[in-house]
């Protein structure tokens, strides 16, 4: 990851994830400081998606207990994993992560717009979109 922050110092779009909120598009540094202090802990990329999208996440947030975020689906519905902590989607540029296109953060804000709680029912883990209260200024 030396090499990212070397070549690229500039700012990466990418839709952030973060339990109990909606997503929103942000901007970040693509240092590999800067996407752990996201994350909160050592990055993860998964790679869930058809598309040259990527999923990062934190490495150990379901050991470590973070809270539930987000479920990943595949094209028949059904959950293949879920996401614990924070996490954000960039562009799979092969040797390094980038900003996404407009077209993926149409496509993926849409997909998790809303966080999401979890059951289990039937023997079935399922995951609740739900709209979130918003967050009252002090």
């Amino acid at each position: 990851m030396s090499e990212i922050e070397e070549v690229n110092n500039e700012r990466m779009r990418v839709i952030f994830l973060e339990p109990g909120k909606l997503a929103r598009v942000t901007e970040i540094k693509p240092t590999l400081r800067n996407m752990q202090a996201v994350v909160r802990g050592d990055i993860e990329p998964a790679y869930f998606f058809d598309d040259p999208v990527c999923l990062v996440c934190n490495e150990e947030g379901k050991i470590n207990g973070m809270r539930l975020n987000r479920g990943v689906y595949d094209e028949q519905k059904n959950l293949v994993d879920i996401i614990a902590g924070p996490a954000f989607l960039c562009r799979d540029a092969g040797d390094h992560f980038g900003s996404l296109t407009d077209e993926q953060i149409k496509k993926y804000s849409e997909q998790f717009k809303y966080p999401e709680r979890f059951i289990r029912m039937d023997g079935e883990i399922k995951g609740i979109k739900f709209k979130p209260e918003k967050e009252v200024e002090r």
